[in-house]
């Protein structure tokens, strides 16, 4: 069933209207921040938390999110996802007060952390292994747009009507993946006898939760040492050491570690990770720059944006393509280092600097975007057994957002740092934020550099494991039987 022609891309369809909504809901609520504050006379840091509270809901949701999988079926978690996700967009909608707000966006961001890890498993079991890397390319294609006009979208449901029609504007895409997905996701059999990990549940819960919530809380280097701040980091990542030595022993773990094991799947994760330190480098360093030092307004960083999620759209079905045809490393190799020239370019801006050259340089990161980000995650989890996807999405998910928070931490305390010693030496504010922007992305572009041999190593681990697969190695004192049963459990699709 799940590979019937025509039958995977009806998945492909249901999974893209659920992750579409949840992508552009979260880029187009960041421009309400402005009207939440006038509303509800609130100050910026209650506002945040309209954003913060996603955050943090859905990294604590997804480590739940493979056993779920596993005990009652990926096709009905992820229709509950998209059901609370709908719950969510009508209590936003109906809210009266800024708690309201608030509550709605956790409810939101539970049901993100159940949908997300699970769209590329759904997406997997529903294409054979030559096929995902085109399917996912589309995936990535809908993931990526729709930030790139959530803020057109945000900001002219604005302008011509209220905040509340942020959270409207989801239900007809939730209500059509809804009916889509109970038509055409498949049913499978559960695993009712699956134990649940409380004690492991309870060290990530609180380790994500806590890291998550202390990161969000700095800005500064003074930050990192006030007690609201420094206690729950420590707390967390003491719970998350805990969690990794727990795992280890536990009969039935709540999420399966031995994923790292497979030489692929960890350099992808490690890829992964770095690359997202890019990806929000450049969200964090390009409006400091263009606002806060230029003076432009939004619209004009917004479509500087635009240029970046439209070059990385239309180039991720195609490196999804050359990922299924030829050497994975290849493609991902060429965008890093495309990457790479976009970050050295944007290192070179000054107060000089026309638009369009930023736009420009944005929009050349944003083909090395979709050449190497999104591949480099699928590639790593081609090979996994299909019921173990939805776990290694998950971890992956969590890795990312872990060390993305991280790096901005880091880059925002360096911005601030170096911003203040060449303003104690009498350098201009805008010549100041010039030379730390240059220092932030030749860090940024030292990263690339480093990626390039993981890379490399990655197209070679995935492609060496296919050859040494036991169902294709003849073997003379092998029963036909045991032959068809060794392709049976290699290909379970």
């Amino acid at each position: 069933m799940p590979n019937a022609p025509g039958h995977g891309g009806k998945v492909l369809f249901s999974v893209l209207l659920g992750t579409f909504t949840v992508s552009l809901n979260n880029s187009a609520l960041n421009l309400a921040v402005a009207d939440l504050m006038a509303t509800f006379d609130a100050r910026a840091t209650q506002v945040s938390w309209v954003v913060t509270l996603f955050m943090i809901a859905m990294g604590m949701t997804m480590p739940l999110t493979g056993y779920l999988a596993d005990r009652f079926g990926r096709r009905p978690v992820y229709l509950l996802g998209l059901w609370g996700f709908l719950a969510g967009s009508v209590l936003g909608a109906l809210a009266q007060s800024l708690a309201g707000i608030i509550l709605a966006r956790g409810l939101q961001g539970v049901a993100a952390g159940l949908m997300i890890p699970l769209s590329l498993s759904l997406i997997f079991s529903a294409y054979p292994g030559d096929q995902r890397g085109r399917a996912s390319g589309i995936w990535g294609f809908a993931v990526m747009i729709a930030p790139a006009i959530g803020p057109s979208v945000g900001g002219l449901l604005l302008e011509v009507s209220h905040w509340r029609a942020l959270f409207l504007m989801n239900m007809p895409f939730a209500l059509l993946g809804l009916l889509c997905g109970y038509r055409y996701l498949p049913a499978e059999p559960a695993n009712r006898r699956r134990r649940f990990d409380l004690p492991g549940f309870a060290l990530i819960t609180l380790g994500m939760g806590a890291v998550l919530f202390s990161l969000s809380r700095m800005e500064t280097l003074a930050d990192l040492w006030r007690v609201q701040a420094l206690l729950p980091l420590i707390a967390g990542l003491l719970a998350l050491w805990l969690f990794v030595r727990v795992e280890r022993c536990a009969r039935t773990p709540l999420l399966d570690l031995s994923l790292f094991a497979h030489r692929g799947y960890r350099l992808s994760v490690i890829l992964a990770c770095l690359q997202s330190i890019i990806l929000f480098g450049c969200i964090l360093l390009v409006p400091l720059w263009m606002q806060t030092a230029l003076g432009f307004g939004p619209l004009t960083t917004g479509l500087v944006f635009l240029a970046t999620a439209l070059a990385a759209s239309s180039c991720s079905p195609v490196a999804g393509r050359l990922i299924d045809r030829y050497p994975p490393h290849w493609c991902i190799g060429v965008g890093l280092m495309i990457t790479l020239a976009s970050l050295l370019g944007l290192a070179t801006l000054t107060a000089a600097t026309p638009v369009w050259v930023i736009g420009a340089w944005m929009g050349l990161r944003g083909l090395g975007l979709g050449c190497a980000y999104l591949p480099a995650t699928t590639v790593g989890m081609q090979d996994l057994p299909e019921h173990s996807v939805a776990q290694a999405s998950a971890m992956n998910n969590m890795a990312r957002r872990l060390v993305s928070s991280l790096g901005l931490v880091a880059l925002s305390i360096h911005h601030d740092m170096a911003v203040q010693a060449a303003l104690h030496r009498g350098m201009p504010y805008t010549e100041a934020s010039a030379a730390a922007l240059h220092q932030a992305f030749l860090a940024l572009a030292a990263i690339a550099v480093g990626c390039l041999p993981l890379a490399w190593r990655l197209g070679r681990a995935v492609t060496r494991q296919a050859p040494a697969a036991p169902g294709d190695m003849p073997s003379p004192a092998r029963s036909p039987g045991q032959a068809l049963n060794t392709a049976s459990a290699r290909r379970p699709e």
